[in-house]
């Protein structure tokens, strides 16, 4: 701890965005990385804690004590160093992780907590610019050869590992390009594409070899994929959308988020869509249902389509703008957050359940809506939701956007074909050791324990890839 009153000299300053009428007339990224005089200043606040609890928030382990001092003083290529013993992908964390890690902060308790997520990104922007990142292929391989099925956080950081520890890999990716989710679900507004494409360049360097537009599965089999190779790792994620069936869900207009993130991502990339396929907000009225990140990023890319209006719902109340005694400290508290599309303008409604969808020659024209109550429990279970009399009320809307979540992976073609044993809650089920119920067959990420952060899938991998070495050689260096 090199300012032991660095906290009491040093207010929480969080990085700049780009001015709102600017950043909505493009899809170029919306934050600028911190300057290293800017993030010096703010690591001094870290107070070095005998106990940690941001380690204890942070799902890949981060020494982010150790770290942010080394930052405040100057020492960039060991921060560096220590920040890529942890985590394959900071580049991404660092811009879109919503950091438990500062919620877990033991500054947080009384006053507003260190910066983590952006001195995360300062370092490995930094490293970049000087030059500290370069490709380190393994001086030996092992002669194990090794499928990754999915090219996600999970897929990556798994990937990267076992290249690591010697082991020949090969990531498949169904799409055309490497990133999964990373590429195809973000939008560039959080993520531009070229920071993948940084990073892929240095993989491909140090030995590991992308199978594209290969659907394991259907036009590669799962027998020919467990005859090639020594271990196979699925990372293939939750791809099956939650759905909303009730009355006039035929109507065009309605469509399900990753979807139409998916479209953007790929015209953004300079992609032709069809004419007849193509999902634009333009001149439209927009409602998003669903409050979490990704109706967000749906909110964010329809005005950027210079949507007539925007509409964000969400059945459940109005999260709380300070943590309550349910989500008391170190807790990853349910809050009210905004993100920046909010801050880019449309509404958000909260309580509201979308009974049907009324449409006008076969197009969605409104939502029937009605607010809710949650006034009481199943013993200790979940709320009992209950409509509120005479709270009926319309949405017009020529676009609707599904952003519900997602339910297990699809389990057409891989998951059928291997006969993999599944969970209570249809994702793929897999022993203490990351392995399914077929011998050499590996799991992580979302397929494994459902939908969850990316931050989530990038600790799976690393855990899956350090089982995956363990099985092969006996033993493993793999943290």
């Amino acid at each position: 701890m090199g300012d032991v009153r660095g906290f009491l000299k040093v207010k929480r300053v969080t990085a700049k965005y780009r001015p709102v009428c600017e950043r909505v007339k493009d899809y170029r990224e919306i934050c600028f990385v911190p300057e290293a005089e800017h993030s010096e200043e703010q690591a001094s606040r870290c107070m070095d804690c005998g106990t940690p609890f941001c380690h204890w928030g942070c799902p890949v382990g981060n020494y982010i004590p150790e770290w942010n001092d080394l930052v405040f003083h100057g020492h960039w290529e060991k921060a560096f160093q220590l920040l890529d013993a942890t985590n394959n992908l900071p580049e991404v964390t660092g811009r879109i992780c919503p950091a438990p890690c500062e919620y877990a902060c033991v500054l947080g308790i009384n006053d507003d907590p260190v910066t983590i997520r952006e001195n995360e990104l300062a370092i490995i922007e930094h490293s970049f610019k000087k030059g500290f990142i370069k490709a380190r292929p393994p001086k030996k391989r092992t002669g194990e050869e090794i499928a990754v099925v999915g090219s996600g956080p999970a897929g990556w950081a798994c990937a990267d590992q076992l290249n690591r520890a010697g082991h020949t890999v090969t990531l498949f990716e169904k799409d055309d390009k490497i990133g999964g989710i990373l590429r195809y679900g973000i939008p560039d507004f959080k993520l531009e594409k070229w920071i993948l494409d940084r990073r892929l360049k240095i993989l491909k360097s140090e030995g590991i070899e992308f199978c594209t537009n290969t659907f394991i599965g259907a036009s590669y089999t799962a027998v020919r994929l467990l005859k090639k190779f020594d271990a196979v790792c699925l990372a293939g994620g939750s791809g099956v959308p939650r759905d909303l069936n009730i009355e006039g869900r035929h109507l065009q207009g309605i469509h399900f988020a990753m979807d139409y993130l998916i479209q953007s991502n790929k015209s953004v990339a300079g992609e032709k869509i069809p004419a007849e396929k193509i999902i634009d907000a333009k001149g439209k009225k927009v409602v998003v249902i669903g409050g979490g990140d990704t109706g967000a990023d749906c909110v964010g890319i329809a005005h950027r389509q210079k949507a007539s209006c925007v509409v964000q719902i969400e059945l459940l109340p109005i999260p709380a703008t300070c943590r309550t005694k349910d989500f008391s400290w170190p807790k990853y508290p349910m809050l009210l957050k905004s993100s920046t599309s909010h801050e880019e303008g449309g509404e958000r409604e909260w309580s509201v359940l979308t009974k049907k969808f009324i449409g006008k020659d076969g197009l969605v024209s409104k939502l029937s809506c009605v607010k809710v109550g949650f006034p009481a429990k199943v013993g200790k279970g979940c709320p009992i939701m209950s409509e509120i009399p005479g709270s009926e009320f319309e949405i017009e809307a020529d676009l609707v956007i599904l952003a519900l979540g997602f339910l297990h992976p699809d389990k057409k073609g891989l998951i059928e074909e291997l006969r993999l044993d599944l969970d209570q809650r249809g994702n793929v089920k897999t022993d203490k050791n990351f392995m399914t119920s077929v011998k050499g067959v590996f799991c992580a990420g979302d397929m494994r324990r459902g939908q969850s952060l990316i931050v989530w899938a990038i600790s799976e991998g690393r855990s899956t890839a350090h089982h995956i070495d363990k099985y092969l050689m006996g033993e493993t260096n793999l943290p």
